[in-house]
C-alpha cells in the first residue's frame, strides 16, 4: 500500500491557515441546531432557482443582439470551452466604472473561479525568488494567509491599529524586510468593512497609502467583497483602485456577495505593464491567464453567463441590485451591537461598532480557544469565530468575530442571550 506521512507532503497542508475553514465548517456540521454568528455567507431569502433560467436567457440575448452571435456561436459561447480569461469581462469593465468609478480596459480583467483563484493567481505571479515577502494588514482573511502558503510566500504582518492601518508600521515593515535581505512585493488589504476586523479606511488614510506605495514601490492588492454595504447614513469612499493614478493597485473582486455565492465567479484587474526579453510590453492580466490556463483553465461559461445575465438585468450596476440586502445587514449590524451593549453594560466586554459590511469583533476577559467554541456549539447552541484564526501562531486571544449577514434579528436576539450566558459563565 502507497501509505503517505504529511510530512512528506507540502508544508502548507499543516498550516493552520488550511485548516481554518474546514474546522469551522466541521463545527458548524456538528452541531446544526447552533445559531451560527459565524458565517460570512450572504442573505440567501431572495434567492430564486427561476432567476437562473431568466439570466441565461439574458446573457443569451446579449450575446445575440449585441455582440452578434448566431445560434450555434450562443450555444458554443456557453456550453463549451472559454476563453482563460473570461466572457464577460467587458460586462465586470461597465459594473465597476458604474458602481466603483473605475475606468479600466477590458482585457485587463481576468475573470476568476471565486476571487480566491484571483488571489492564488497574482501571488503566484509575485513570488519569483524566495526573497519575496508578502504583507498584509493584521488581523487578515484567512484566504490570502492560506493562498500564501500554498506557492510558498511568507506573509509579513502590518499592524491595523484603530484606523485599519498604521502606515508608519507599514513603512517600518518594508524597510525592516529590505534590511534583512527580502523583497516586499505587495500589500494586501481590505479598504471596506474588512474581514475580520470590520475596519475601514477612511479616504485620508487611502490618499496616503497610496503615496507610500509609490515612495516605497510597492504594490496594493485591494480587496472588496462588502464594500456595497455600508450601513445606514453611511456614505461610500472611493476605492484605492478609483483613486489610483499609477497602477498601483491590483483590485479584487467577487460577485459572491453581491450576486450570487454559488456561481463561484470573481475576477482581478491587473492593468500593470509588464516588459518581456524580447521588448515587447503587455498586461499583467495576459501573465495571470497563463497561470490560469494551467489551473483551471477557464472559468465556468455557464457561472459567468448567469452573473452575466444578472448584471444586464441590473445595468451593469448591483448597487440598486442589493438594496435590499444592504438594508439587512445594516439593520443586523446594528442588532448586534445594541445587543452587546443592552447585555455589557460595565465595560468588562467590548466591541468594535463597524460603519457597515458583516462583521464585528468582540474582546472578552479571557482566551477564545477553538475548544470553547467547541463549548458554544455544544452547550449554550451558538457559533462564532475565535479571532486567532486571523494571525499567525496558535496563541489563543481574548477576542471573536461575529457576523451579522446570514441570521435574522430574532435569531440575534436569541444568539446574543447564549453568547452572553457563555461569556458570564467564563467570567
Amino acid at each position: 500500500m502507497a501509505d503517505l506521512n504529511v510530512t512528506d507532503l507540502h508544508g502548507s497542508l499543516t498550516d493552520r491557515a488550511l485548516n481554518s475553514m474546514n474546522f469551522l465548517n466541521e463545527v458548524a456540521n456538528h452541531y446544526p441546531d447552533a445559531i451560527s454568528l459565524a458565517a460570512g455567507r450572504p442573505y440567501e431569502e431572495y434567492y430564486a432557482l427561476e432567476d437562473l433560467h431568466s439570466y441565461l436567457d439574458t446573457f443569451a440575448e446579449y450575446l445575440r443582439d449585441e455582440l452578434g452571435y448566431d445560434e450555434a456561436g450562443v450555444r458554443r459561447q456557453i456550453f463549451q470551452y472559454g476563453r482563460t480569461k473570461g466572457i464577460i469581462h467587458p460586462l465586470v469593465a461597465r459594473n465597476l466604472a458604474a458602481d466603483e468609478g473605475i475606468a479600466v480596459d477590458p482585457d485587463a480583467i481576468v475573470v476568476t473561479v471565486g476571487c480566491q483563484e484571483a488571489m492564488v493567481l497574482v501571488l503566484r505571479a509575485l513570488r519569483a525568488t524566495p526573497a519575496d515577502v508578502l504583507l498584509a494588514i493584521s488581523p487578515a482573511y484567512v484566504g490570502i494567509t492560506g493562498a500564501a502558503r500554498l506557492v510558498d510566500l511568507p506573509v509579513l504582518p502590518v499592524a491595523g491599529g484603530n484606523d485599519g492601518v498604521d502606515l508608519d508600521d507599514l513603512v517600518a515593515v518594508v524597510k525592516r524586510a529590505r534590511a534583512d535581505g527580502l523583497r516586499p512585493r505587495a500589500c494586501y488589504v481590505m479598504p471596506d468593512f474588512a474581514n475580520p476586523s470590520g475596519l475601514s479606511l477612511d479616504l485620508e488614510t487611502r490618499r496616503r497609502l497610496l503615496e507610500i506605495a509609490a515612495q516605497e514601490d510597492l504594490l496594493l492588492l485591494e480587496d472588496n467583497p462588502y464594500g456595497l454595504f455600508p450601513a445606514a447614513g453611511v456614505d461610500r469612499v472611493p476605492t484605492l483602485k478609483a483613486l489610483d493614478t499609477e497602477r498601483r493597485v491590483i483590485y479584487l473582486g467577487s460577485f459572491a456577495k453581491t450576486a450570487l455565492p454559488g456561481a463561484r465567479v470573481g475576477y482581478v484587474v491587473a492593468d500593470q505593464t509588464v516588459a518581456t526579453p524580447d521588448g515587447t510590453v503587455g498586461l499583467l492580466a495576459d501573465e495571470l491567464s497563463k497561470l490560469k490556463s494551467m489551473l483551471t483553465v477557464n472559468t465556468s461559461a455557464v457561472a459567468q453567463a448567469v452573473i452575466g445575465g444578472k448584471l444586464l438585468q441590473n445595468d451593469c450596476s448591483l448597487v440598486t441590485a442589493t438594496l435590499r440586502e444592504r438594508d439587512i445587514y445594516a439593520t443586523n449590524l446594528r442588532a448586534i451591537t445594541d445587543g452587546l451593549a443592552a447585555r455589557f453594560p460595565d465595560g468588562d466586554v467590548t466591541w468594535t461598532v463597524p460603519s457597515g459590511g458583516f462583521f464585528i469583533v468582540v474582546t472578552v476577559p479571557f482566551p477564545v480557544t477553538d475548544a470553547l467554541l467547541e463549548k458554544s456549539a455544544h452547550e449554550y447552541g451558538v457559533l462564532f469565530t475565535p479571532m486567532s484564526h486571523f494571525y499567525d501562531g496558535d496563541a489563543p486571544l481574548n477576542a471573536l468575530r461575529l457576523s451579522c449577514s446570514s441570521v435574522t434579528p430574532a435569531q440575534i436576539d436569541a444568539a446574543l442571550n447564549r453568547l452572553a450566558a457563555l461569556i458570564h459563565d467564563q467570567l
